[in-house]
């Protein structure tokens, strides 16, 4: 692969958890030979959270230390936020111009959240919501992205602005946006410890940030094999979210485990220590990079605003060009 342009972000809706990590670590991966961007996607968080912001400034800190502990080099890397490069709403209104409505309400995801933010009593149907994939297209194009790492979750969005990268090149003859293609990475699928989908909301999650104790408790809660009550029972290590875990930061003893299990000569309890102890040593690294970057508030506030204004740079260049094109 040659050197491409590379834009990917998350939304700061609190400190990032375990189930994040092997995302951040593909964005290091990245690093090397490329030009990065990774965005703290805080205008993003409106599309659903709009009446909710009191922490979303804090959020945006913790997501900032939570990049760099996890691998990604402000030295190598532009860590922005959305917000403070205000040529992403520009765009975004541009591109709306030439935006059909239709393709909005087709987003595969537009309906089913609407339906289920419902569900839970919350009223999200307004056009920042719907919108919310044309101002992911102006966050992907405004840098003239040309590789998005993304989930296959994901994929529709980034058809969709490949969609108008073809139809606002047609329309005023230009080639002011390249086709951005998607960075397919398997990701580490990893569940929370009851076993549903890790999020801070259900409580089910590890922090990035997490200490020795709490690592413990939350590995102590950990949804085992509900057949097994006595040690001497036999075990289902394929139904246990402990040994999942255990293929994950312990590969070295995974089979010794899964043997012990299915033959009743380990306990849960032994079981959930083991990986508490190598989640431990796993996550200090990690945990000891973000502390050291917590501590000093105003190198944090340097890195950002180097960030923002490295990327508020390569944005002023491409609305000079989207406007040319537009002759506005």
């Amino acid at each position: 692969m040659g050197k491409e342009i590379i834009l990917s972000g998350m939304r700061p809706t609190g400190k990032l958890h375990l189930g994040h990590l092997s995302v951040l670590e593909n964005w290091a991966k990245l690093q090397k030979d490329n030009e990065n961007y990774y965005m703290i996607a805080d205008w993003h968080t409106l599309t659903t959270g709009f009446n909710d912001t009191a922490m979303i400034q804090n959020n945006i800190r913790d997501m900032a230390l939570d990049y760099m502990a996890a691998g990604i080099d402000p030295e190598t890397s532009a860590i922005f936020i959305q917000s403070r490069v205000k040529e992403h709403a520009e765009l975004h209104l541009l591109l709306s111009m030439v935006t059909p409505l239709s393709w909005l309400e087709r987003v595969p995801t537009y309906k089913d959240q609407i339906a289920q933010f419902g569900k839970e009593g919350k009223d999200i149907s307004m056009y920042g919501f719907l919108g919310y994939p044309l101002l992911m297209a102006a966050d992907i194009l405004v840098y003239r992205a040309t590789a998005v790492p993304v989930g296959e979750d994901q994929l529709p969005h980034l058809e969709f602005t490949r969609e108008l990268v073809r139809r606002f090149n047609h329309l005023y003859d230009c080639q002011v946006f390249p086709e951005p293609k998607a960075l397919l990475a398997k990701i580490k699928l990893l569940p929370g410890t009851d076993n549903r989908k890790m999020s801070k909301s259900y409580g089910n999650d590890i922090p990035l940030d997490a200490d020795d104790q709490l690592i413990l408790q939350r590995v102590g809660q950990m949804v085992t094999d509900p057949a097994r009550i006595k040690k001497t029972d036999l075990g289902h290590p394929d139904v246990c979210t402990v040994y999942t875990y255990h293929t994950f930061y312990n590969k070295d003893e995974a089979a010794d485990i899964e043997e012990r299990c299915k033959a009743g000569t380990i306990g849960c309890v032994a079981c959930k220590k083991r990986l508490a102890r190598k989640l431990s040593e796993f996550m200090a690294p990690i945990r000891e990079r973000r502390q050291a970057l917590s501590g000093n508030p105003k190198r944090l506030d340097e890195i950002l605003n180097a960030g923002c204004e490295k990327a508020r740079i390569a944005a002023k260049e491409t609305l000079a060009k989207t406007r040319e094109a537009m002759k506005i």
